[in-house]
């Protein structure tokens, strides 16, 4: 049986992919791919158009009904959350703001950061259209990810609050990113089976980082070598290996404190398991 995948072209979604994707995990199932930015993966996994998917953890309430968080392969970490970004200015009151997309964790935490902040109108375009249009003035701040942690000050940006600095020192936890999950009617067996092959995938990576290099050089919308390498070590770590407790925790904490304040529909105890 072929799966459809979908997951994004970014370094740490292939690196994360490769050895699976390339017929390099014993019993692996073939994977059918789809490339596709986060916010494209969240709406379609909800319309269940993917067997296995990348998604938001933000996105999850909508989604555990008919899919499975997997243990393995998604990103949480610490050092690594979203940035909101300004051509110069402090003070965001009244500020127009351009994000990545409604049901992203990036802009799941920017709600929660700025419920106090008193910010203007948001509008959601494809990540890669961010910074230029903040750079241009055409908003007044920009909510960024991945490897543009490493390459807003190429655009003329400054960074206005880092939110997963926010985040862990508000709560001590890692911050919950990006999310594997799949299809519950899959069954039981195949789930576990998902479960083995990603974390095989993963751990592959990890023994053959040379291995990835041309996959991930081919799909990154970053060339320079150094910055795929940075985003890397950055997003894939042990939660990619196992989730565990306390990438658990973390994320429970996350969708309880967004459903308390109304952003997201509350997920039942045991959902996540």
């Amino acid at each position: 049986m072929t799966l459809s995948l979908a997951f994004s072209p970014c370094p740490n979604d292939t690196f994360v992919f490769h050895a699976w994707t390339h017929g390099l995990i014993a019993d692996a199932p073939p994977a059918d791919v789809t490339f596709a930015d986060v916010d494209v993966t969240n709406g379609a996994t909800e319309r269940g158009e993917f067997d296995v998917a990348k998604v938001s953890y933000a996105a999850l309430p909508w989604l555990l009904d008919s899919y499975a968080l997997l243990p393995s392969g998604g990103a949480l970490g610490r050092g690594c959350g979203p940035l909101v970004l300004t051509a110069g200015r402090t003070d965001l009151r009244g500020a127009s703001v351009v994000v990545p997309g409604e049901r992203t964790t990036a802009y799941l935490l920017f709600q929660l950061w700025a419920a106090s902040q008193g910010v203007g109108e948001i509008t959601v375009l494809p990540f890669p259209e961010i910074m230029p249009a903040v750079r241009d003035g055409r908003f007044d701040a920009g909510l960024v990810i991945h490897e543009a942690r490493f390459t807003f000050m190429n655009y003329g940006l400054t960074n206005v609050v880092d939110l997963g600095e926010w985040w862990e020192a508000d709560t001590g936890l890692p911050i919950p990113l990006g999310a594997i999950v799949a299809r519950r009617s899959l069954g039981a067996d195949v789930l576990g089976q998902l479960g083995r092959v990603i974390r095989s995938s993963v751990e592959y990576a990890f023994a053959n980082p040379s291995a990835s290099a041309s996959f991930v050089a081919e799909h990154a919308s970053e060339m320079d070598p150094d910055v795929q390498a940075r985003h890397i070590a950055l997003y894939v770590n042990e939660f990619s290996v196992d989730i565990g407790s306390e990438g658990r925790g973390a994320i429970t904490a996350l969708l309880n404190r967004a459903a308390d304040a109304g952003l997201v529909p509350p997920v039942a105890p045991g959902a996540l398991r």
